[in-house]
């Protein structure tokens, strides 16, 4: 099973469908953390499952979203309802409440991915303004029994081999 993640697109379309199309064969499911800065009907957001970001204005977006992905389920937010800047505590503890094993987010526009408590947590980083390193970012979950490779992309489809995570649930 594979998953691409982005997040905070800022009003892009090209580069939303550009990455879609990219990888629509050989990913099983899309989704987009917030701030797409697109309405909801938007062409470019029709393949992703996408929450509402804190520059989401209007209606059509969900808060958050709990998506399956094989045996796993994945919480999907943005992070700023869960203060993802300060700590990663609370948008773990709904992904207690809602028995996820993954969560995706972005936010913060920090590209990285790390294992707390036995939860997979995911920032995709940002397409448009990526914050730390100065390279926009996206990111593709695989899912393989009791492992999960979280490899990270800039906006052209190159892999970042810095940021790839390799876990075991």
């Amino acid at each position: 099973m594979k998953v691409l993640i982005i997040s905070d697109s800022h009003g892009l379309e090209d580069e939303l469908s550009a990455i879609a199309k990219r990888h629509e064969a050989d990913v099983d499911l899309m989704i987009h953390c917030g701030d797409s800065e697109l309405r909801a009907a938007h062409p470019a957001l029709k393949p992703y499952n996408t929450v509402k970001g804190n520059c989401d204005i209007g209606g059509g977006f969900k808060d958050e979203l709990l998506l399956s992905a094989g045996s796993r389920k994945i919480l999907v937010v943005h992070g700023h309802l869960h203060g993802i800047k300060q700590s990663l505590l609370t948008v773990f503890y709904r992904a207690e409440e809602l028995g996820a094993d993954i969560v995706c987010f972005g936010h913060s526009h920090i590209a990285g991915s790390e294992m707390l408590r036995g939860k997979l947590l995911i920032n995709p980083g940002s397409i448009c303004l990526p914050r730390v390193r100065n390279v926009k970012s996206y990111a593709i979950l695989t899912l393989a029994n009791d492992e999960a490779i979280v490899t990270f992309y800039d906006e052209t489809g190159q892999e970042i081999s810095s940021l790839e995570n390799k876990i075991s649930f």
